[in-house]
């Protein structure tokens, strides 16, 4: 599967989430997830808000699009990116190299 597969209703996309970072920021693929750094604690689900607000950020769609599918108590998650088309997805991905 990669790290994301497309549905009918936006992105799939497997995150692995690093709480307490000292930045938010993607830091590239790792594994078949896309790995990502939150200044968010682990706890309270703060690191899951954290992440759906960044990731709403990063692709640039409203907080309201992203949607926790899988993971809420695991480094490892699951986001369904609403209405994102694979383009834009695969565009901000090649700003990686960017940051």
């Amino acid at each position: 599967m990669g790290f994301f597969s497309l549905s009918d209703e936006g992105i799939i996309l497997s995150v692995r989430v690093q709480p307490r970072a000292g930045k938010n920021q993607v830091v590239g693929r790792m594994g078949d997830a896309l790995k990502l750094k939150l200044k968010a604690p682990p706890v309270d689900d703060k690191a899951n808000e954290a992440a759906c607000v960044f990731l709403a950020e990063y692709f640039r769609i409203p907080r309201s699009a992203v949607e926790l599918r899988k993971g809420q108590h695991s480094r490892a998650k699951v986001f369904l990116l609403k209405n994102l088309s694979e383009v834009s997805f695969r565009n901000q991905l090649g700003n990686l190299s960017q940051e």
